[in-house]
């Protein structure tokens, strides 16, 4: 046998060329992994939608509509019918998409007007648009930090953040959660040419928030620069929707902010970086997953601009989900639930146990109200619990319908008397 036919042993679909031993070997491996993430009941089945995303969906396997309540749909715009239209007005007008970046022939006037109402909500000078947050945050801190550099990290910062992180030359550093002595500590004992302090605005997995007012006094101290994640924040969060800067009244002292369009603004897909002219123009030209990635298509862009307009004009879905937020976590309190958080619209439901929150959800599931549960590795071990969020959307009759049922299902699985 020649070294060429040794090499290709096997010829798969399309012609391409693989060995038969090795696939094996991975399958083996890869088989092994996974009946341990089922054993230890952490495994994760993806339910499939067969509606809009909405407060009140259809599920495969079933017509009935369920009560959504573990969607990242703060606003439910997701479906929102002017915004619809909207996006398929720009659809016909500028086409299904650009085929190319940004600065090779990627960039609509749209996208220009996008980043600039985007500017203009957050009060910033400037902005830049990215595929996701995820791409966001993967594509900032490589650009801007040096090994002369440091940053400092929230222990519970979100993946995209760790992960760009880990791309950067900078000295890295974490301090334990919202601990401002920790920070302080780090930061007094620096002596890098930037420094540079990066948090989520509102930690996703346990809805709590960071002190950015405290950490933003001991960047001016420290002569820091702040970096803050707003995907769970951003339109809905603080009086007007202005995020974690407005609710802990610190509006325009954060120096870079990144969130995305995927969630409270429209719910499709998108993410953005705002901040300092000299910052965005600096992206433009070093930040990788802008300049290797295909622009946004204009149907998702004219999403976030018609939502942008509507949170110009008005704070009433703001205030809305503010007050479904609050009767929630009253009553759930109330009944003997541990609801994690602080008062956001993400609300922990405390469980401990993972086979015991995979089943709680089940339960809920067959009773109308579609939560999930959530388990290593997405929470610590002995954290798990059913993650709910409310939106705008929610009637107060389908919150009071959610609550009876948790309450109902809690009772049977003795997590409350």
């Amino acid at each position: 046998m020649s070294i060429f036919s040794k090499s290709l042993l096997f010829r798969g679909v399309g012609g391409r060329h693989y060995s038969a031993a090795a696939q094996a070997q991975l399958r083996e491996i890869l088989g092994s992994q996974l009946a341990g993430i089922k054993e230890a009941g952490t495994f994760k089945a993806e339910r499939i939608i067969t509606s809009s995303q909405s407060t009140q969906i259809t599920v495969q396997g079933s017509d009935k509509k369920i009560l959504n309540f573990c969607a990242n749909n703060y606003l439910g715009l997701a479906n929102n019918p002017e915004i619809v239209e909207h996006s398929q007005k720009l659809l016909e007008q500028y086409g299904a998409g650009l085929s190319s970046v940004r600065f090779i022939c990627g960039t609509q006037d749209i996208h220009k007007q996008l980043e600039k109402k985007i500017a203009q909500f957050h009060g910033r000078e400037d902005t830049i648009l990215y595929a996701s947050c995820f791409d966001a945050n993967a594509g900032i801190f490589e650009a801007i930090l040096t090994p002369e550099d440091a940053v400092f990290s929230d222990e519970l910062n979100h993946a995209s953040i760790i992960d760009g992180i880990r791309l950067c030359k900078a000295k890295k550093q974490r301090y334990k959660h919202r601990d401002l002595g920790n920070l302080e500590e780090q930061l007094k004992a620096s002596d890098a040419r930037l420094k540079l302090i990066a948090t989520d605005g509102v930690f996703s997995m346990d809805g709590n928030i960071a002190p950015l007012a405290r950490i933003v006094e001991l960047a001016k101290k420290y002569n820091a620069l702040v970096f803050v994640d707003e995907c769970h924040a951003t339109g809905f969060f603080g009086a007007t929707g202005r995020g974690t800067e407005e609710y802990d009244n610190v509006m325009g002292e954060v120096d870079i902010i990144n969130s995305t369009l995927g969630k409270a603004l429209g719910g499709a897909s998108g993410g953005y970086t705002t901040g300092p002219t000299e910052l965005i123009s600096f992206l433009r030209q070093k930040s990788r997953p802008y300049l290797f990635s295909n622009t946004l298509p204009p149907a998702v862009v004219a999403v976030g601009l018609k939502v942008m307009d509507m949170l110009l004009q008005s704070s009433e879905l703001t205030q809305r989900v503010q007050s479904n937020t609050q009767r929630f976590r009253l009553a759930m309190t109330k009944a003997g639930f541990t609801i994690a958080g602080e008062n956001h619209p993400i609300c922990p439901v405390m469980l401990g146990d993972a086979r015991l929150a995979s089943k709680f959800a089940d339960e809920m599931l067959t009773r109308g109200i579609y939560v999930i549960g959530f388990s290593y590795p997405v929470v610590p071990q002995g954290k798990a619990r059913i993650r709910v969020q409310i939106s705008a959307a929610h009637t107060e009759a389908e919150i009071d319908r959610a609550i009876n049922a948790f309450i109902e299902v809690g009772r049977s699985l003795k997590v409350i008397l």
